[in-house]
């Protein structure tokens, strides 16, 4: 299969974009889904979905009557567009847009 050379818009982050080209609508380099609001780094922890993975952000929080740390985490279900090649234990940052499902509010805009 021949690649197309990507011809990405302008979507307002300082990203690298992707080298590939895609039709998926929902795309914001190829499509016309438009980013706004929290950029997060995450652990791509499931790719078992179509077009869609899970991503699992790990923070430490401070329990001051123990006077130690705790290991919290975040998972979030991230519109992942075609052109984007993600696989289990890849790290990338997903940024938010507009609810795309019941689930997902937020689109992989690099691969880390």
């Amino acid at each position: 299969m021949a690649e197309k050379k990507s011809n990405a818009r302008n979507i307002g982050v300082n990203v690298q974009p992707p080298s590939e080209s895609c039709d998926d609508k929902n795309c914001p380099f190829h499509g016309t889904l438009p980013v706004r609001g929290q950029i997060i780094t995450g652990v791509v922890t499931s790719t078992k979905m179509k077009n869609s993975i899970i991503v699992t952000k790990e923070r430490k929080r401070l329990v001051p009557k123990y006077e130690r740390y705790e290991k919290r985490t975040s998972t979030y279900t991230v519109h992942c567009p075609p052109c984007i090649k993600t696989k289990v234990g890849d790290s990338v940052r997903i940024a938010e847009c507009r609810p795309l499902s019941k689930t997902i509010s937020f689109v992989t805009i690099e691969k880390i």
